[in-house]
């Protein structure tokens, strides 16, 4: 079991950021210390919806009483997603500055949620590059989409080479979602070796918060074979849904995981 100390949005109704990462980790077994950056009665996108920020001083706030209770050590990892202001991309540097002056650090995954290529960066400028700027050079792990990949190294990522080439400039173990292939979706998985190509079949209509649940399991340290299997069978069982099937289709829990194939060079 692994402890993650998670920052995101959180929604009342339906599965994303917290609300997708919480469950499918309790799922597998794992802890979760929650800090919500945003508190909504759902995802964006519906009819209704009604919600705030959390200021970013009663986060902060809430990060005082945690370790004042002794609940702040002790982490394996800490997960940044959803930070929708500048003020609350500094709280999530702070705590992050904070956790690595502990005696045993934990593992720092960034989720960097700007956008996609359909829409573009649908961020908060300023709140885009202090993440671009102060939040990612702190990441041992980044999980960003092909859009947000190419916007935070200011390079394009038309292709597998491109996508491998940007993701080096970043400085830490880079896992692209959705990344630049044809015929169906995956991960490319960009660290210290070879870069790995993981595939997996592009599903229709798939509701929001697949990502946040990615990100969600590589900070609890599994490898992105098994990341990537579990996806595939939570999104098929989601398809034309309005949510993630969390919990009625639990069996995504024992999805085998996905074979990896390594870049041939002239891929890479």
């Amino acid at each position: 079991m692994a402890r993650i100390l998670a920052l995101s949005s959180w929604t009342s109704a339906g599965h994303v950021g917290l609300s997708a990462a919480v469950p499918a980790l309790q799922a597998l077994g794992h802890d979760v210390t929650q800090l919500p950056s945003v508190v909504l009665s759902n995802q964006p996108g519906f009819a209704h919806i009604a919600g705030d920020r959390i200021p970013p001083g009663q986060l902060a706030a809430m990060i005082e009483a945690l370790d004042g209770n002794g609940w702040l050590a002790g982490h394996d990892a800490v997960l940044t997603g959803y930070l929708p202001g500048a003020a609350h991309v500094a709280v999530a540097v702070g705590l992050v500055a904070r956790l690595r002056r502990l005696t045993v650090p934990p593992r720092v995954v960034v989720d960097p949620i700007l956008g996609d290529t359909d829409g573009g960066l649908y961020l908060d400028p300023a709140a885009a590059a202090a993440i671009r700027d102060d939040l990612v050079p702190l990441a041992d792990v980044l999980t960003p989409n092909a859009f947000e990949l190419g916007w935070l190294t200011r390079a394009p990522v038309a292709t597998l080479a491109d996508a491998v080439a940007a993701a080096r400039r970043l400085g830490a173990r880079v896992l692209v979602t959705s990344p630049p292939i044809e015929g169906g979706t995956g991960v490319l998985d960009v660290g210290q070796g070879p870069p790995v190509l993981y595939r997996a079949e592009l599903v229709p209509d798939v509701p929001h918060g697949v990502g946040d649940v990615f990100s969600a399991l590589v900070a609890a340290g599994l490898p992105t074979g098994a990341a990537v299997g579990h996806l595939a069978a939570l999104a098929a069982a989601s398809a034309g849904r309005p949510h993630l099937s969390l919990i009625p289709s639990a069996t995504w829990t024992a999805a085998p995981a996905v074979s990896g194939r390594p870049l041939a060079p002239a891929e890479a």
